[in-house]
């Protein structure tokens, strides 16, 4: 990562390429039946995700949450494009051969196609969704399966996916027991709602990331999920380049996954006023207090912080392995 953020300038023109795909992907997503190419574009934004996760896993899921916030591009795009990244991470741990792993990322990046318009709504509305919105929501698998056939999709599986990532399926069923469409669903399912979960939101209130996702990715022992346990050993409870407010009341942002479940380490931004540290200071959570008390909405966050400062104090202080996971 260090050859790839020697520079302010570097870390922006990074931000700006996942920004690049962020918006081609927004304009497809919003107007894909006057898209030209549809399949062979979304094939292409696939390929553009795979090499910018290549650079790094880690500091491309920083980057995805700090576009997130700065980001004009509606949520329903931001979204997508996090939950193909994650699919793209975890594919690999279910033993998914290369056409599994690319139609998982295509469904990742489409399975809302059918309401991009009223998930970027839902997304900044205080209000639960209404009866017209609640029926659209049902029945946005099905349709966005067919949209896509309308589109002239070939791949079965991507279509597929997208139709069943809202099925419920037994969790106690093995993903290998499972067909191909149902595995890639289950995983697609777990991850959409985990995305969801940790994502940033102007009408959601900050919350622990932790006690959600105890309960969502099934951490009891009589019905783990694996695709959850594979999740939270990916990105931990807290994910690189979300918020975090510690005991003291300090605010910190989250450098790399943790080792220790809650116990990232941090980069501490502001202090208990408030105040935007200057430089921001290190802090590994693991090590002893103050530890996490929060997790926090980026919406939060009002101050101008240096991202390339924070990911440099972050490199400065660990392996370049940790970045990196395997």
């Amino acid at each position: 990562m260090s050859l790839l953020l020697r520079t302010e300038e570097d870390y922006e023109n990074l931000l700006g390429q996942w920004s690049d795909l962020e918006a081609s992907l927004g304009v497809i997503l919003a107007h894909p039946s006057s898209a030209q190419e549809f399949e062979a574009r979304l094939y292409q934004y696939g390929r553009w995700m795979q090499d910018l996760v290549a650079h790094d896993a880690n500091l491309a899921l920083y980057l995805l949450f700090q576009l997130a916030v700065q980001s004009p591009v509606g949520y329903s795009a931001s979204h997508a494009l996090a939950c193909a990244v994650l699919c793209h991470l975890i594919g690999p741990k279910f033993a998914l051969n290369t056409h599994e792993c690319n139609s998982l990322e295509l469904a990742a990046l489409t399975m809302n196609v059918a309401m991009t318009e009223m998930q970027d709504q839902l997304a900044t509305q205080l209000d639960k969704p209404n009866r017209e919105q609640q029926a659209a929501i049902h029945s946005h698998a099905a349709l966005g399966a067919a949209l896509l056939q309308e589109l002239g999709i070939h791949n079965s599986l991507w279509m597929r996916t997208v139709e069943l990532h809202h099925q419920d399926i037994d969790p106690a069923t093995p993903l290998a027991e499972l067909t191909p469409p149902h595995r890639l669903a289950h995983i697609l399912q777990v991850v959409d709602r985990y995305a969801a979960m940790i994502s940033p939101r102007q009408s959601r209130e900050g919350r622990s990331a932790a006690e959600s996702a105890q309960s969502l990715l099934g951490h009891s022992a009589s019905a783990p999920n694996p695709v959850g346990q594979a999740l939270v050993a990916l990105v931990g409870n807290y994910p690189p380049g979300t918020y975090v407010q510690l005991e003291d009341d300090k605010v910190a942002v989250v450098l790399r996954p943790d080792a220790q479940l809650g116990q990232p380490d941090v980069a501490i931004v502001l202090n208990s006023r408030g105040d935007v540290l200057r430089p921001p200071t290190l802090h590994r959570t693991s090590m002893g207090s103050p530890r996490i008390k929060t997790a926090l909405s980026a919406s939060k966050i009002q101050e101008r912080l240096n991202h390339h400062l924070i990911l440099q104090l972050g490199l400065s202080a660990a392996p370049a392995s940790l970045w990196s996971p395997g």
